[in-house]
């Protein structure tokens, strides 16, 4: 299929999609609004007050964590230039992970080294896995979502880490509601309509490992994983020029603002130093959403 026909395709069928901005609700809207006007369309949306009654709001600091849970062990994720899970050097790179203390942790964020950035990242519901202390400060789910959703969510995640740390450009199976207790998140999003203009590359796998003392890509001979070859920051368009025809949508969530995250939709995220974050994975319908997501990738295989 020519690239004029992609452009019609993604201007036309999904014109809604094509904006720069992310629009805000001031408050819950109910549940058979949220579906129609977002969930049902695919569309994110940031929404101010959804969890003001949550006393992580108010506690949930540096000092606050040191004090009340300083001695737990925690896992961190560490690597030498911020990018955990990420296609690095021709690899696809898995993060070194450490089992350290708390406190451990907190120093890395009040006193930075080089080449090594720490992220408690670990996606395995660690919230209820490894921070079951702070659901009361929290909430292991949101309540107006698993109604909406018809289930509880899949995995709620705890995000606290380096403004160095940075994930890179993918996609996921899940409605996502994620919160910011504190700081601020930067989100560059793609709707899935962009994806003919998204590049893949089959990346060897490989992980960081810490070798007399420096952390180093070590190979591990198992095949491959496909991964976006492209940094949205700063996309090379001699080697990808279709890229120019995506358009970026970047939003900014701050502390006491939920994002509605849509399944299936690109996204690469930045934060601020030492911020916190929630967020909770619904699992996805493999509706006509999901179809249509398809469709378009067989029609980008076909083309190539």
């Amino acid at each position: 299929m020519s690239t004029s026909k992609f452009e019609k395709l993604s201007t036309e069928a999904f014109e809604f999609y094509l904006t720069t901005n992310v629009p805000y609700l001031e408050e819950l809207p109910t549940c058979l609004e949220f579906y129609r006007n977002h969930v049902a369309q695919n569309r994110p949306v940031i929404i101010r007050n959804a969890f003001n009654s949550w006393p992580a709001l108010s506690k949930w600091n540096i000092e606050y964590l040191r004090q009340s849970y300083g001695t737990k062990d925690v896992t961190v994720t560490v690597t030498p230039n911020g990018y955990a899970d990420a296609a690095t050097n021709g690899h696809f790179v898995l993060p070194l992970e450490k089992v350290m203390p708390m406190n451990q942790f907190l120093k890395s964020l009040e006193k930075p080294v080089v080449n090594r950035v720490h992220y408690i990242q670990k996606q395995n519901s660690n919230l209820t896995e490894e921070f079951p202390e702070l659901i009361a400060d929290s909430a292991d789910e949101i309540e107006w979502a698993s109604t909406l959703f018809g289930t509880k969510p899949d995995a709620v995640n705890f995000w606290m880490g380096d403004e160095r740390a940075i994930t890179s450009m993918h996609k996921d199976p899940y409605e996502n509601m994620y919160c910011v207790v504190s700081g601020y998140k930067d989100f560059i999003l793609h709707p899935p309509t962009d994806q003919p203009w998204i590049p893949y590359a089959n990346h060897p796998k490989a992980s960081y490992q810490e070798i007399d003392g420096d952390l180093k890509i070590v190979p591990d001979d198992d095949g491959t994983i496909p991964w976006i070859d492209i940094d949205p920051l700063k996309p090379d368009l001699t080697k990808y020029p279709k890229y120019k025809n995506a358009r970026q949508i970047r939003c900014r969530v701050e502390k006491g603002e939920m994002l509605y995250l849509p399944s299936l939709w690109f996204h690469h995220v930045r934060q601020s130093h030492g911020c916190i974050a929630v967020n909770y994975w619904y699992d996805m319908q493999y509706d006509i959403k999901y179809n249509y997501f398809e469709f378009v990738k067989d029609l980008v295989n076909c083309d190539a």
